[in-house]
């Protein structure tokens, strides 16, 4: 083939970003495709998340300049009990090896789009629609590649971009994942939520959105000749989906329980009363992940680069309707009030009134899926990456470095692989082999958890008794360690 090859990555997120570099890093061209209308401004999108060593010796391969300078240290992972009466704390265990690293999404987002080096194109404003491939040989092999057709949402035209390989970095509720398997939905399957503190409804409209910016769009780069193939969303359909992974009932589930998110901007405000208050009570801001525990539910604070502090609290209730395709939505000032006037009652003083007066709390359904039965498919023209190969909930702070890790995996089967043959598939092959098992159980640790910290049953079936720090043995104390973690000290990379 003459030229570079070139990859289509479906996703302009973390996850989708990430890819673009380490497949450049490869030796490929990518082309990005993402509907955003642009990047986000950095301090202004999304929340807080956690890398570990892993994904920032990953990032720094990307990133040019120093990292930990965007970044504040989490060295100390600490579980607190709150009693229910006094709201006084008690340490339930303590990790000063925890090595993690608190970033903003934004921040993050806003370095690895302008690293991105000269053999990446972003297409801002382009929603995926489909794909199609050339048809396989004998072998499971050909010569042609792919083809995805994208509407650019300022006009509504349609265009099409082509190359060689497919990445589906289209976050949890993956179009392209559906292709493949159709009944893995996210959807409530067998939790019975101890109870229900608040009623979600929202409509597509009131669901957030990393990006909130206008921009034009950008021009379509392809360059592979491919006969075209049209997927239907019939599994039997779809060229490499044999022995019936499409068919398998998709094991999509909700958690049992929502997050209330928040980010507190303290810019101008260190004297001011919250400050100095929550400084009090958690003494170890700016170095530590802080989880406290109180009856079926806890929270988790930490700070942030650029006078920011990072919270979320995790509620059990039945699931919400959700009319859009994003898990995060906007409520209204009704029930933002009644979830003020409930953390007053569930938290202490100082953490009660921080959430209180946190500007535009939103709210995020925690969804996950059993382990897929394949990463990549079609010969070795379409991968999945981030969460749209592992759906998971946030507990163990998996889902961004999964993402980064999987991206770096990618790159480097793609380098040693990605040009001794017409299409990928071996490298996909070894990517896959290398990051399934991985993925797999870092999913289902998330999940245990995660039920752990809100005091649900612990059974096949959601039943059994909870979690209660109360009466917990040391041994059950231990698994609320963020150590406790498959791969916690780093997954292989096939380097």
């Amino acid at each position: 083939m003459v030229g570079k090859r070139v990859a289509v990555v479906v996703g302009g997120s973390v996850a989708g970003l990430a890819c673009a570099h380490a497949v450049a890093e490869a030796g490929w061209e990518a082309v990005v495709v993402e509907k955003a209308a642009a990047p986000g401004a950095g301090s202004g999108t999304g929340a807080g998340l956690g890398l570990d060593a892993q994904s920032m010796e990953a990032l720094a391969r990307w990133i040019p300049g120093r990292l930990d300078a965007a970044t504040l240290p989490l060295a100390v992972d600490l579980n607190r009990a709150t009693d229910g009466e006094t709201k006084a704390g008690r340490t339930l265990t303590r990790d000063e090896g925890f090595g993690f690293r608190a970033a903003h999404w934004g921040d993050l987002h806003r370095r690895l789009h302008e690293a991105l080096p000269a053999g990446v194109t972003v297409l801002w404003g382009h929603q995926f629609v489909s794909f199609e491939t050339a048809p396989e040989d004998g072998d499971g092999d050909g010569e042609g590649g792919v083809v995805v057709t994208a509407r650019v949402l300022r006009t509504g035209e349609t265009v099409e971009v082509a190359g060689d390989l497919l990445v589906a970095a289209d976050g949890c509720t993956s179009a392209i994942r559906r292709r493949f398997l159709p009944e893995l939905k996210l959807s409530h399957e067998h939790d019975k939520p101890q109870a229900k503190l608040f009623g979600f409804h929202v409509s597509e409209e009131e669901t957030v959105d990393q990006h909130e910016h206008e921009q034009e769009a950008g021009a379509v780069l392809g360059s592979a000749r491919v006969v075209k193939r049209q997927y239907s969303a019939e599994p039997e359909n779809v060229p490499g989906c044999s022995n019936g992974c499409g068919g398998r009932r998709g094991g999509a589930r909700y958690s049992g329980y929502c997050a209330w998110r928040g980010v507190f901007d303290f810019t101008g405000k260190e004297g001011c009363t919250t400050m100095v208050d929550i400084r009090r009570a958690y003494p170890e801001l700016g170095n530590c992940l802080y989880f406290d525990l109180a009856h079926k539910t806890h929270a988790v604070l930490y700070e942030l680069p650029k006078n920011r502090l990072n919270w979320l609290w995790y509620i059990n209730g039945d699931e919400p309707e959700l009319t859009g395709s994003s898990v995060t939505m906007k409520v209204s000032e009704a029930t933002v009030s009644e979830m003020k006037e409930e953390a007053e009652r569930v938290w202490c003083p100082e953490l009660a009134r921080l959430i209180s007066e946190t500007a535009e709390p939103f709210v995020n359904v925690i969804y996950d899926a059993e382990p897929l039965p394949r990463l990549s498919w079609c010969g070795g023209r379409v991968a999945l990456v981030g969460d749209a190969a592992h759906p998971t909930t946030p507990h163990g702070l998996r889902s961004t470095n999964m993402s980064i890790v999987d991206a770096r995996v990618l790159g480097c089967c793609l380098a040693r692989r990605g040009d001794a043959e017409t299409t990928p598939r071996r490298a996909l092959a070894e990517y896959e082999a290398a990051r399934r098992p991985v993925v797999a159980a870092q999913v289902l640790h998330a999940r245990r958890l995660g039920r752990l910290k809100q005091g649900l049953g612990m059974g096949s079936a959601g039943d059994g008794e909870g979690f209660d720090a109360r009466t917990a043995t040391e041994e059950e104390i231990s698994q609320l360690r963020q150590s406790s973690m498959p791969y916690f000290s780093g997954a292989p990379t096939t380097e």
